[in-house]
């Protein structure tokens, strides 16, 4: 008997190549998981490097429903990277490819290779403003204004 489907938020990013192509094939290699379906996918926005260096990221997050535990997730996620050709030379590099794990269900852990809710969710503009797309009961204002200083477009 599989667990039952947990809803799991990916925040999904990239600004190497063509970052637009990379982040609409993610959100559909992300669908194609297995035990996974997605259940919601924002438009694709435009931001500013926010601690990082380089071109302007292309971003999005992704609601899905998984049976996949959430180490299993941040494998499968961190194979997806690894085949867009994502390296990490140093910290905050850019990157063909960024899938991080914002929410997994109600979870909350904190071990060395994964931190449930994402610490740093609430100060990112290229994780709230999508967010608050696809599930705006979960994003407030007073967090969206805490964020205005970031540059950010909803992409047409």
């Amino acid at each position: 008997m599989s667990a039952a489907p947990v809803m799991a938020c990916v925040a999904l990013g990239a600004n190497l190549g063509d970052a637009v192509a990379t982040v609409q094939q993610a959100l559909r290699d992300v669908a194609g998981l297995p035990e996974t379906q997605l259940f919601k996918a924002s438009s694709l926005y435009r931001s500013a490097p926010y601690e990082a260096q380089g071109p302007d990221f292309i971003n999005a997050v992704a609601l899905i429903h998984t049976q996949l535990s959430p180490l299993a997730l941040l494998h499968a996620l961190q194979a997806l990277e690894l085949q867009s050709g994502r390296e990490r030379p140093f910290k905050n590099a850019p990157r063909t490819l960024d899938l991080d794990i914002i929410f997994y269900g109600d979870t909350e852990l904190a071990t060395q290779e994964l931190t449930l809710p994402h610490p740093r969710w609430q100060e990112r503009a290229f994780v709230l403003q999508p967010l608050a797309e696809v599930w705006p009961e979960r994003v407030s204002a007073v967090q969206l204004a805490g964020v205005k200083d970031q540059a950010i477009q909803r992409m047409a």
